[in-house]
């Protein structure tokens, strides 16, 4: 994709998600259903497409530290630790949040945040300002898209707009590791 087709992806991605859109887009993982966190209505747009009752909170993803500061309470030492040493796509559940739908925390306050590498996913949070939600491009309990050709059509009609990049990749994707890290740098491994 040349370097205008990209800027224009990422533009017309955004504009959607500032008028409480959703989007299907590349992630640093697999494809991702995406929207504004901050937007309520938006977030239970995605739970609706995906049948997904909102007792499973969404992951949020975020370009930087800074940008997860601004989201997260209390971020305890752990969790800088892992972060700075992480190689693959690591999701940490934080204790508390704030600024996001209310849909987004789990029934104990606690909320799952990635800071993603990935340059299309990191240019549209950078771009946007905004945490943005990412859930995987499928409807619940069905087997998870590992590429942009494994989504099916219910999905992409179900969403606003459609990203054009990375579309014709077919990567090894697979879904983040997920850890918690609570207050006194307690550890708690979800998913591998």
């Amino acid at each position: 994709m040349t370097t205008d087709l990209y800027t224009d992806d990422i533009r017309a991605a955004v504009e959607t998600l500032r008028r409480g859109g959703i989007i299907l887009y590349p992630t640093d993982t697999v494809w991702g259903i995406g929207c504004d966190a901050t937007n309520a209505a938006a977030v239970a747009r995605v739970f609706d497409i995906k049948r997904r009752t909102d007792a499973k909170a969404l992951i949020t993803l975020v370009d930087s530290v800074a940008a997860l500061e601004r989201l997260v309470d209390d971020i305890p030492d752990a969790a800088y630790q892992l972060i700075d040493v992480v190689v693959e796509p690591l999701t940490i559940v934080y204790d508390s949040a704030h600024g996001v739908a209310p849909q987004l925390l789990a029934a104990d306050g606690s909320i799952g945040v990635r800071i993603t590498e990935e340059p299309f996913s990191r240019r549209l949070c950078h771009t946007l300002r905004k945490p943005l939600v990412s859930t995987s491009a499928n409807v619940s309990g069905d087997p998870t898209p590992l590429c942009f050709s494994d989504i099916t059509p219910q999905i992409i009609q179900a969403v606003d707009y459609v990203c054009l990049s990375r579309r014709d990749e077919s990567p090894a994707a697979k879904a983040s590791t997920i850890i918690k890290v609570s207050a006194g740098n307690v550890i708690h491994l979800i998913r591998k």
